[in-house]
């Protein structure tokens, strides 16, 4: 048998509140434990609206496309071209500039 309570509609209110602060605060200690994990909202939010993640996640990790051609053995016109939505860049490719820029190819597609 089921087992039911009545509580007023602003108790109850009151409480889902506390149960979505509880599960910011534990993403909140998540991302603490291992930031790198996370981005930055102006970097995400420039992905929403459609610039390109390769773009996007080299200037988070502070590089130009000169020096994140050096760091990943990309040539820099390729890094251009992917960026600019030219080409979408070989898995191999990819691979080298998820490594430099410590982020999954996943992330860059």
């Amino acid at each position: 048998m089921n087992e039911m309570i009545s509580i007023p509609k602003d108790e109850y209110e009151r409480l889902m509140r506390a149960a979505e602060d509880l599960e910011d605060l534990e993403a909140i200690k998540a991302y603490l434990a291992d930031p790198k994990e996370g981005i930055p909202l102006v970097f995400m939010e420039r992905m929403i609206d459609g610039e390109s993640p390769l773009s996007v996640y080299r200037e988070w990790r502070g590089f130009n496309q000169s020096s994140l051609s050096k760091a990943s053995g990309v040539n820099r016109v390729q890094i251009a071209d992917i960026e600019a939505g030219r080409s979408s860049g070989s898995i191999a490719t990819l691979k080298k500039l998820a490594d430099a820029l410590d982020v999954s190819i996943d992330d860059l597609v």
